[in-house]
């Protein structure tokens, strides 16, 4: 038995392959580098469901007017829904939406994170929501409705690498969740909210935030190898460092620095911050090869989407919830790909428990 699944095949995949050793990333043939440097992310939602759905005439078009379709349903929103986590209010929301196995839903599954996020994050400050635009680009209009302006080219274009980045990665948690439901043939939104629940751990998609808890406490860049090594001392996790897969550096880390960079050229993000996260870096980095010869701890995708999203105006709370803007796209390909071509999964346990006591 390997615990955790270490190293089991499970399924087969036209969609990603995760080369841990490598640190290399390839969505359907083609590698990150690549997407992030020349995709936007309709562009990768339409590689990811390419196969899956009959022929999408225009995705751009599609997205953007399931956008304003499931934007109806912030007008139910109450009291109760808000006093929830981000998370978890957009979790109740997405669970109004319809299921099945159709292109109009899987587009409205893919719209509702976006939308309900900015919304949700309004309406908790006491502002009114910001109704999509269809016409304006994914990343463009997510900003608008978060920001309640037009955001600039680097910061729908830093976006948008943020998505292209997160939209699919291997077999991990989120993504085996929504093919284990997709499996039973439940829907697509039955297998996506699977996803959205195993994201909400702070093992998989709820660690960005307390990357921003960590330059916090660090404070200052003279500050962060001391404040390293104590944390270090006290036996505690430097969030954004490390990988299950990745043996080498996380290939995410630097599309998203690169996004942090792109936003810094345009004066976009503080430049006492990103000094800050460039010290904190170096010191973890340093202190890990230090204290642990023999297992590279190098950076992740988290440490980076930490300072990219908060410097988008992100609460640090819908983190999470951006993860999902971005991963939804993958589970409902994944979702298609198992129902399309899969069984239900079903796999064994090992039973350890007290045996019945024969009678004498």
């Amino acid at each position: 038995m390997n615990s955790g699944l270490e190293d089991v095949v499970a399924a087969e995949t036209v969609l990603s392959d995760v080369d841990g050793t490598a640190g290399r990333l390839i969505i359907r043939g083609v590698s990150l580098d690549d997407l992030v440097a020349h995709s936007r992310y309709e562009d990768v939602l339409e590689l990811l469901l390419d196969g899956f759905f009959p022929a999408i005439p225009s995705l751009p078009e599609a997205l953007g007017a399931a956008r304003l379709a499931v934007f109806k349903h912030l007008a139910s929103v109450d009291a109760d829904l808000l006093a929830l986590s981000p998370i978890e209010a957009i979790r109740a929301l997405m669970a109004r939406l319809p299921d099945g196995d159709d292109l109009a839903i899987a587009l409205q599954l893919v719209a509702a994170p976006a939308v309900f996020t900015p919304g949700i994050v309004r309406l908790r400050a006491g502002l009114v929501p910001i109704a999509p635009k269809p016409s304006a680009s994914h990343a463009a209009d997510i900003l608008a409705m978060m920001l309640g302006k037009t955001p600039t080219p680097q910061q729908t274009a830093a976006l948008d690498r943020y998505l292209v980045t997160v939209a699919d990665h291997g077999l991990n948690a989120s993504t085996f969740a929504a093919r284990v439901v997709a499996s039973t043939q439940a829907g697509l939104a039955s297998a996506v909210l699977a996803g959205l629940s195993a994201l909400k751990g702070p093992l998989h998609g709820g660690a960005p935030g307390p990357v921003l808890d960590m330059l916090d406490a660090a404070d200052t860049p003279a500050n962060a190898a001391p404040w390293i090594d104590a944390a270090l001392a006290r036996g505690e996790r430097l969030m954004g460092f490390g990988h299950r897969v990745y043996r080498v550096r996380d290939p995410r880390a630097d599309a998203l620095k690169g996004a942090v960079e792109l936003l810094a050229t345009s004066g976009a993000i503080d430049p006492n911050r990103l000094a800050l996260a460039e010290a904190v870096e170096a010191a973890a980095l340093a202190a890990l090869k230090r204290k642990k010869p023999d297992r590279r701890l190098d950076t992740n995708v988290e440490f980076y989407t930490a300072l990219l999203l908060e410097s988008l105006g992100f609460p640090r709370e819908t983190f999470t919830c951006v993860f999902a803007m971005g991963r939804t796209g993958g589970w409902i390909a994944h979702a298609r790909e198992q129902v399309l071509g899969g069984r239900l999964i079903r796999p064994q346990s090992r039973y350890v428990g007290p045996r019945p006591q024969q009678a004498a």
